[in-house]
């Protein structure tokens, strides 16, 4: 199976990638650079978003070729879920809550609602 072949695969596993990038330009300073300027955190974080944007962008005009714009956006948050709660919890030292299960059985709610026929 050839992955390019495959344009809504593909397109998410880019979009996790991006989203990776993404969650530490957003988050990880708050940890990291808690004793920074603002300015100097902002700097750093714009950095990382470079690298986000650089799967992103593509990712998008992939997954745009077999999904409509809902379902390109659906998709991008239940990856943005999954992709966040391990970093809260892992990474930020957050405690896992019910609340993340419930935000994902909503999302499980637009996923059906945006991709049915």
């Amino acid at each position: 199976m050839n992955l390019v072949s495959h344009p809504i695969l593909l397109t998410a596993l880019m979009l996790a990638v991006s989203n990776l990038f993404m969650t530490f330009a957003w988050y990880a300073h708050l940890k990291n650079m808690a004793s920074s300027p603002w300015y100097i955190a902002a700097l750093v974080s714009w950095g990382i978003a470079l690298f986000e944007y650089l799967i992103q962008v593509p990712a998008n005009r992939i997954g745009y070729t077999a999904l409509n714009l809902g379902q390109l956006k659906v998709l991008q948050e239940v990856i943005t879920l999954s992709v966040f709660v391990p970093f809260a919890v892992l990474y930020m030292n957050q405690p896992l809550k019910w609340d993340y299960l419930y935000a994902a059985l909503c999302l499980m709610g637009a996923v059906y609602f945006i991709f049915r026929a």
